[in-house]
This record gives structure tokens, C-alpha cells and sequence, in this order.
């Protein structure tokens, strides 16, 4: 079973769907946001020129979202899979970012269950990378049961190198 990468998702908090070329003013009215990126490697990615390179980056990547609310049906913010990787059993979800206004509640923890029981499909690991200083993401991913298992210099598409830390989560078998 090959890998679905841009599958449509939903559950009775968050949709996604996979994010189209006529997406990137929506996406980028909520990126706009420069205390969206505040922790961030890439502080400055609220700036219109930075988020061209972003969403370029997330359009030739193939596992690129536009997550919505699925109440109200408004555009919250995206995230993607990217990384996938057969011989590892493997697949990473990241590049997630949200509207403040959904910050601190249950939409990015169900965003990231939805995209894992997804890749739990596939793969039994799946990775996430996350900035070094990007205290609120780390803490929100170990919440999900995710485990430090390392740290890499990463480079973002069109961005210079940046220290992240990779944290894991594991199919448990049943």
C-alpha cells in the first residue's frame, strides 16, 4: 500500500485538505502574524517575501495541508507530511502552524492525532522536527506521547541550516 500523502482528513475539530497554488493569500493572511513564527528558527517568516519561499517550498512538497476549523470551516492554518520513508518505516509530519486564536487548545493536538492515526496506516514511526528554542511546540508534541530521540542541522526549503530537535512517535502494536 503506497502512501497517501495529501489525503482529505477530518474529525469534529479540524479538516484538511491539501493545499492548492490559489491558497496562498488565505495562508498567508494567518502567517502574517509575526508572533506565529516567535519561536520559530525562521523568526521571520511572517514577512511576505520569507512566506513565498514557505509556501513554494510547501506546494513541491507534495504532503502540504490548509487545516480548517471543522465547525466554522475557516482556514486556521497548515501543516504537512513530508519525509516518508518505506525502508525506515517511516514518515515526518511538521511545518504546522496555526492562527493564534487557536493556539493553546485542543486544535493542534487534534490536527497532529489526525495526521498520525493517517500515517499509522503506513508506517509504524513517525518523526517531527522541531526548533531547538521552540519551547511551546515541544512541549505540545511530548504531550502526544512523542519522545526526543535526537537533534539534526536541518535546512528549510530556501532557509538556512537550523538546529531541531527530532522527536518520534511510535505505532504501538496491537
Amino acid at each position: 500500500m503506497t502512501f497517501e500523502l495529501q489525503p482529505k482528513l477530518e474529525n469534529d475539530i479540524v479538516k484538511i485538505q491539501p493545499l492548492k497554488d490559489c491558497d496562498f493569500d488565505t495562508l498567508y493572511n494567518i502567517a502574517s502574524d509575526p508572533l506565529i513564527w516567535e519561536q520559530h528558527p525562521n523568526k521571520d517568516r511572517y514577512k511576505k517575501e520569507v512566506f513565498e519561499t514557505f509556501f513554494k517550498g510547501a506546494m513541491e512538497s507534495g504532503g502540504a495541508f490548509l487545516v480548517f476549523n471543522a465547525k466554522t470551516n475557516q482556514p486556521i492554518g497548515s501543516s504537512r507530511f513530508y519525509e516518508f520513508n518505506q525502508e525506515k518505516n517511516s514518515v515526518a509530519i511538521g511545518y504546522t502552524f496555526l492562527a493564534r486564536d487557536h493556539w493553546g487548545s485542543r486544535y493542534n493536538p487534534n490536527l497532529k492525532k489526525l495526521m498520525i492515526n493517517h500515517a499509522f496506516k503506513f508506517v509504524n514511526k513517525v518523526n517531527f522536527h522541531i526548533g531547538a528554542n521552540n519551547i511551546r511546540s515541544q512541549k505540545a508534541i511530548e504531550k502526544l506521547g512523542a519522545k526526543k530521540i535526537g537533534q539534526i542541522e536541518m535546512e528549510y526549503y530556501g532557509e538556512p541550516e537550523k538546529l531541531n530537535f527530532i522527536y518520534q512517535v511510535e505505532k504501538l502494536n496491537s
